[in-house]
């Protein structure tokens, strides 16, 4: 019997993202106005967001989205006061946003219905409408993305940023209209999957790396960093370069390889003194950004932001990194379908 390609979920999961965001757009995206219409008619004072894995990362995605759209004070919840010490703070009026594929982990139901119960508003934006978060929040967001089988998230981090850029625009009034150049710009990035292949083999043998970003970026550099771990193994560490600076910095040199998820935008324009100074120590730099941010990089992957807002630049940016992540994961030895010792579901309390 002919024994199947390691990786074949991965790749077949990542190769439906188009379609998946494609799915968002043209099914999803009225529910989830009418759902954030009537959430910002109760006009929630602040934002809590509730996650865990990759689902964290695209939390900490909404979170700048709220933030910079909206003027929403806007924070990351620590689980633990609620469900290893049980406070019960007040949450009268708190827009309460739990983010999960899988909707079925249980310190993530606990502490929504948690918050439910101490007056906030509550919403579950999961790829399991029939899942136990759906059924304690008050309002239910799905993600459409289809079930998913690989270990490492792929399509539903993308549905999950999708899904949420169209529920914050919808707080704002707006229709989310920029998005629908998503599904054809994706395809085009994933039409370069042997570019990527080359690339990878620089990071065959790496025992560490570092990745940085910032802005609307950030979330893409803790995403990637969190894939390259799961996947192959690699002790890899994502900073704001904000951070970096303060220290951290330090451990990098001439043979310490380094990803910066470079956005087209203020994000981007932040990010330059920290490039500067990587170049400066001589740092294996990799770029994902546009081809101007590439030619001052050893390496890069250039990606067709041309007239996409940079708020909307996540969505694309990952995607050469989940691929990155795969390919070094092959060259590696390893399967990705079946990282060891994960399981899809994470079952902390």
């Amino acid at each position: 019997m002919t024994r199947e390609k390691p990786g074949r979920m991965m790749a077949d999961e990542m190769a439906e993202q188009p379609a998946v965001l494609r799915r968002i757009l043209d099914e999803g995206a009225p529910a989830v106005r009418r759902t954030a219409g009537r959430i910002a008619a109760r006009h929630p004072r602040f934002v809590l967001l509730t996650a865990r894995g990759t689902s964290d990362n695209a939390a900490l995605y909404a979170k700048y989205l709220l933030e910079v759209r909206l003027g929403k004070p806007c924070g990351m919840t620590s689980m633990s006061t609620v469900t290893a010490y049980g406070a019960r703070p007040d949450l009268t009026d708190v827009l309460a946003v739990t983010v999960s594929q899988s909707g079925g982990s249980p310190d993530l139901v606990a502490s929504t219905r948690a918050a439910r119960e101490a007056g906030a508003i509550t919403v579950a934006v999961t790829n399991n409408p029939d899942s136990p978060l759906a059924a304690v929040a008050e309002y239910q967001v799905d993600m459409l993305a289809g079930p998913e089988k690989a270990l490492p998230a792929t399509k539903t981090y993308t549905a999950s940023l999708l899904t949420l850029y169209l529920f914050v625009a919808g707080l704002a009034g707006d229709d989310g209209a920029e998005a629908r150049a998503l599904p054809g710009l994706a395809e085009r990035i994933l039409a370069r999957g042997a570019e990527v292949g080359r690339l990878a083999a620089r990071y065959r043998f790496a025992g560490s790396m570092v990745l940085t970003s910032r802005g609307y970026g950030y979330p893409t550099a803790k995403e990637a960093a969190l894939k390259l771990m799961e996947t192959s193994y690699i002790p890899a560490l994502s900073y704001s370069g904000a951070d970096l600076l303060h220290g951290p910095l330090a451990m990098v040199d001439n043979v310490s390889p380094v990803i910066a998820i470079v956005p087209d935008g203020r994000g981007g324009e932040a990010l330059q003194p920290v490039l500067e100074r990587l170049r400066g120590r001589g740092a294996d730099l990799f770029v994902v950004g546009n081809e101007g941010a590439v030619a001052g990089a050893s390496a890069g992957f250039a990606l067709p932001t041309a007239g996409v807002p940079e708020e909307l630049q996540p969505v694309l940016e990952i995607l050469p990194l989940q691929m990155l992540a795969y390919e070094v994961s092959i060259a590696r030895g390893r399967d990705p379908d079946a990282p060891r010792a994960l399981a899809k579901v994470t079952e902390t309390r």
